[in-house]
């Protein structure tokens, strides 16, 4: 019996200090959980943020139109939105399983909705193909008989 409560599982051995070693917090240091970012990482993206707006407003201070114009604000949108889900949510730091399963399903939407867009303007565009305007009467009959008075 002694021999017995000598022993211990090999896992709950991984967890105990070794001979003359202590604990952090019983040796007078602080106990820290979870994870340390430094400051300085939040800052520059606070810089790289204030860029990308810039930016983007330049995009209207230069009278950009049409396709450009859109695709230039999306960019920095979406650029700005990943900055901001990759270091102020910590979505860097997470783990690949946990970052699918909050982006993965958005993107999904996404792109379910444009499939449904594509098949709009195909419905849309085919309607105007078969039932489009009906054809005036003079091209039906070139040369139709004068009325009688």
């Amino acid at each position: 019996m002694a021999h017995a409560e000598e022993q211990q599982h090999p896992a709950a051995a991984q967890n105990q200090p070794a001979a003359g070693q202590q604990h952090a917090a019983v040796a007078g240091q602080p106990h820290i959980e979870g994870q340390q970012h430094p400051l300085g990482i939040y800052f520059k993206i606070w810089g790289l943020l204030f860029v990308l707006s810039t930016a983007s407003y330049l995009v209207d201070y230069f009278h950009f139109q049409g396709y450009l114009r859109w695709t230039l604000i999306v960019v920095f949108m979406l650029l700005k939105a990943g900055l901001i889900v990759a270091v102020f949510m910590h979505m860097l730091w997470e783990r690949l399983a946990m970052v699918y399963a909050i982006l993965l399903p958005p993107l999904l939407l996404l792109v379910l909705l444009w499939i449904g867009a594509s098949e709009g303007d195909y419905t849309f565009f085919t309607r105007g193909t078969f039932f489009g305007a009906a054809p005036t009467a003079s091209a039906q009959h070139p040369a139709a008989p004068a009325q009688h008075k």
